[in-house]
C-alpha cells in the first residue's frame, strides 16, 4: 500500500495540472470502489474549480469552489496518471482506456487525470471543505510526522507504558500519521531499535531520537520519489527509486550495511507483516 512518501509524491505531481484548475469534465465508471461513491460525484465534480491540493497521512484533499473537498486514497493498488500534458513544444496524447480506469477528470487544461485500481481497494469521497477533521477516515488520525506537533515529548508521551512492540506502537495511526511497514522498518534500523522491543520499556532518549530519524527517511524517500513495489507509479507514470537505497526492508539474508558488521538482516512476522532488521545493530 502506497505510504506518505508515495501519496505526497503522487500530490506533488497533481499539483501543477489541477490547482487553479477547472474540472472541465467528470466521468465515473462504476458505483464504486472499497466503498461505493458518494451521490452524483460525477455531477459535483464536474465545474468545480480545484483552490488546492493538500495531504493528510495517506490521503490527497483537493479543495473545490463549490465549497467541497474531494477526498482520495489509493488504497493497495491503486494509481492516478496524467495524460495530455504539454512538455516543451511535444503533447502527449491520452492513451486508449484500460480495464480498471474507473474514475477520469478532464481539466480545462487538457490534462487528464485517471484513477486506475484493480484490486478497488482505494477510495473516494466529497465532503463540505473545512469538516474534514469529522470525517470517519480522518477524524481518529493523529499528527502528521513531518509536522511541530509530532516531537520528541509528544512521541514519549504517547509512547511511556505501552507494552505494545515499537514497531506496531509507530504503525498506529491514531499516534502518528502516515506511517507504514517500509519506512518504520528503516527509521528502527538507523535507530538502533529492534522492532521487537516493547515500546514503554525503550529510553526516552531512543524514543526521542526516532523524531528526527523518521523524518529524514521521509524527506529521502519523498525527494526519490517513494518506494515502487508492484504497483506503484509517479502521477507521471514513471517508477519511484528509494527502493535502491533501503537498508534493510525487503533485504533478508543481506549483509547489513552498517561498516564492520558482519550480521546479515533477519525477517520476523509481526501481526501480518514482515519486520527487516539486523540482528546485531538493532537491540
Amino acid at each position: 500500500m502506497p505510504e506518505l512518501p508515495e501519496v505526497e509524491t503522487v500530490r506533488r505531481g497533481l499539483e501543477p495540472v489541477m490547482t487553479g484548475h477547472r474540472i472541465a469534465r467528470a466521468e465515473v465508471r462504476r458505483e464504486g470502489l472499497r466503498w461505493p461513491f458518494p451521490e452524483r460525484m460525477a455531477e459535483r465534480l464536474t465545474g468545480a474549480t480545484v483552490l488546492g491540493l493538500r495531504r493528510r497521512s495517506k490521503y490527497i484533499l483537493a479543495d473545490l469552489d463549490t465549497n467541497e473537498t474531494c477526498l482520495i486514497h489509493l488504497g493497495m493498488s491503486g494509481r492516478i496518471l496524467i495524460s495530455g500534458t504539454t512538455l516543451g513544444k511535444f503533447h502527449h496524447e491520452h492513451p486508449a482506456p484500460e480495464k480498471h480506469d474507473h474514475v477520469v477528470l478532464d481539466m480545462d487544461g487538457g490534462a487528464r487525470i485517471t484513477l486506475n485500481d484493480a484490486r478497488r481497494f482505494g477510495a473516494m469521497d466529497l465532503f463540505t471543505t473545512g469538516t474534514g477533521d469529522l470525517h470517519p477516515l480522518i477524524a481518529a488520525l493523529g499528527p502528521e510526522p513531518l509536522g511541530n506537533e509530532f516531537n520528541e515529548g509528544y512521541l514519549i508521551a504517547k509512547l511511556a507504558g505501552k507494552n505494545t512492540p515499537i514497531k506496531s506502537a509507530l504503525l498506529d495511526q491514531r499516534i502518528v500519521a502516515g506511517l507504514g511497514n517500509i519506512y518504520v522498518c528503516e527509521a528502527l534500523y538507523r535507530a538502533g531499535i529492534h522492532p521487537a522491543r516493547k515500546a514503554g520499556r525503550i529510553s526516552a532518549s531512543r524514543i526521542a531520537s526516532l523524531v528526527p530519524i523518521i523524518r529524514d527517511v521521509l524527506a529521502e524517500a519523498i525527494a526519490a520519489g517513494g518506494s515502487s513495489l508492484r504497483d506503484y507509479r509517479q502521477a507521471n507514470g514513471e517508477l519511484g527509486y528509494f527502493q535502491h537505497t533501503f537498508r534493510v526492508y525487503d533485504q533478508e539474508g543481506q549483509p547489513c550495511k552498517t561498516p564492520e558488521c558482519q550480521a546479515k538482516i533477519a525477517r520476523i512476522v509481526q501481526s501480518g507483516r514482515s519486520s527487516f532488521y539486523c540482528p546485531t545493530c538493532q537491540r
